[in-house]
């Protein structure tokens, strides 16, 4: 069973910075579509940046282009977001998502058959 587990949000001030990590067990890193997601309450979650970690090949949501940065640790099987020149409206809970039938499909973002992490809570505040 895939289990993920996202670390390092908090509150931050608009303009600050967060690294965001997401920690992948009982996978092999490299075979699987990775992606950071957000959601915020009454609203459906929003695929924010998504990695294919076997080849590097990265995606962003244009509202992050130019701020956010998604990387991978294969030997530490972690994925990280780093998260600069942040937004009030990039409050919401953030989550990791592993999916091994996307990346098989050659997709670089993980979709219905992906596994999620519990989430970690960003607050920038204005």
């Amino acid at each position: 069973e895939v289990q993920l587990v996202e670390s390092g949000g908090g509150l931050v001030q608009a303009g600050g910075s967060l690294r965001l990590s997401c920690a992948a067990s009982a996978i092999n890193f490299d075979d699987y579509a990775i992606g950071w997601f957000r959601q915020v309450p009454g609203k459906e979650r929003e695929g924010v940046s998504c990695i294919s970690s076997g080849d590097g090949t990265s995606s962003y949501a244009d509202s992050v282009k130019g701020r956010f940065t998604i990387s991978t640790d294969n030997a530490k099987n972690t994925v990280y977001l780093q998260m600069d020149s942040l937004k009030p409206e990039d409050t919401a809970v953030y989550y990791c998502a592993a999916d091994l039938i996307a990346a098989q499909f050659g997709e670089t973002c993980p979709g219905k058959s992906a596994s999620w992490g519990q989430g970690t809570q960003v607050t920038v505040s204005s």
